[in-house]
């Protein structure tokens, strides 16, 4: 008979809020709103998390029969996130508002109330929610533009990426990831249930400068503009292996670790691109950009973009500098 193996947990990494706290401490001019915010979003990951690992137990699986206002089927899950996240930002006193794929409009918070806005996909990948494959939460902070002493102005919400203070993702897959950067390096952590906390697990994370894998739904190959047909044919003669979750976070966390190149041009159902600018597109290529990839709309770098409303659609070219410049250069 096989020997059990027993697995311990031994030397851990800071938690997630000794970290924020030190980054705090090594980075004076970071915000200090930036710690409880964080902390908010982990916090409302956990819940999640929770959720997901007993989804079929507790009977929230499937659709809503409704559509957001991007579009999309809605599933129950989206929604229960969405609240989960909102009530945990709106506790902080730090928030002012949020736009969500969720909502339609700005989500603003009592009149005076914060000085940051948070952009959120509550639940990336929700047609994986059924069949049990990965999902995830992405996540944006910006400071507001306008004085506490008049409501939040549309100003305040529609800024360009660059302008993001700190951006990231959870991954629910076979473990639980935060991924976030406050623009000083990129850095993720697993999530322990019996401790109830997130612990470092990659500090400075690099995405490495190429890789042999890339992604996209190749079910829409023939309608793809013509130099993204081409780099396709290019990464399959090279014999770079295809890898599509359907989670935007999933594919994306893979080429983090091990290089590649995310893929959403315009097709003729989506003459604009499908990823939302403000509320996917923004925060992973910030994240991108500070683990030394690069991210591009086919024609300009996404951060530079000034976005005109909410749920605005751009193509997204994302994941390590050497292929995405590859492809732009093919364009």
């Amino acid at each position: 008979m096989q020997k059990e193996v027993n697995y311990t947990l031994s030397g851990l990494g800071p938690s997630l809020d000794q970290f924020l706290q030190e980054e705090q401490q090594q980075f004076p001019h970071l915000s200090k709103a930036l710690l409880p915010i964080l902390s908010a979003i982990a916090a409302a990951g956990k819940v999640i998390n929770d959720v997901v690992r007993r989804l079929d137990l507790v009977g929230i699986v499937g659709s809503r029969g409704v559509h957001n206002a991007s579009g999309d089927e809605q599933q129950h899950l989206d929604m229960m996130a969405h609240h989960r996240f909102v009530h945990k930002l709106a506790a902080t006193q730090e928030v002012c508002a949020t736009i969500s794929e969720e909502a339609e409009d700005i989500l603003a918070f009592p009149h005076g109330c914060g000085d940051y806005v948070v952009a959120l996909d509550p639940l990336d990948g929700s047609p994986n929610i059924g069949v049990n494959a990965s999902i995830g939460t992405i996540f944006s902070i910006c400071q507001r533009r306008s004085s506490q002493s008049v409501p939040v102005q549309p100003e305040d919400v529609l800024q360009p990426g660059s302008r993001q203070l700190a951006a990231g993702y959870i991954l629910y897959g076979t473990s639980t990831m935060f991924v976030y950067t406050a623009c000083h390096g990129v850095h993720g952590f697993t999530y322990e249930p019996s401790k109830g906390q997130f612990f470092l697990v990659h500090r400075a994370m690099q995405m490495p400068q190429s890789g042999h894998t890339y992604a996209i739904n190749d079910g829409n190959f023939d309608t793809f503009p013509s130099h993204v047909q081409r780099y396709i044919r290019q990464c399959r003669s090279r014999g770079y292996a295809a890898r599509y979750t359907g989670a935007l976070v999933a594919d994306f966390h893979r080429h983090l670790i091990q290089g590649g190149i995310y893929l959403y041009p315009s097709t003729r159902a989506n003459t604009a691109g499908k990823l939302r600018l403000m509320l996917e597109c923004n925060a992973l290529a910030l994240i991108a950009e500070q683990a030394g990839g690069a991210a591009s709309s086919g024609q300009q770098a996404i951060l530079t973009i000034q976005p005109q409303s909410i749920h605005q659609r751009v193509p997204m070219y994302i994941g390590s500098a050497s292929m995405v410049q590859d492809l732009l250069a093919g364009g």
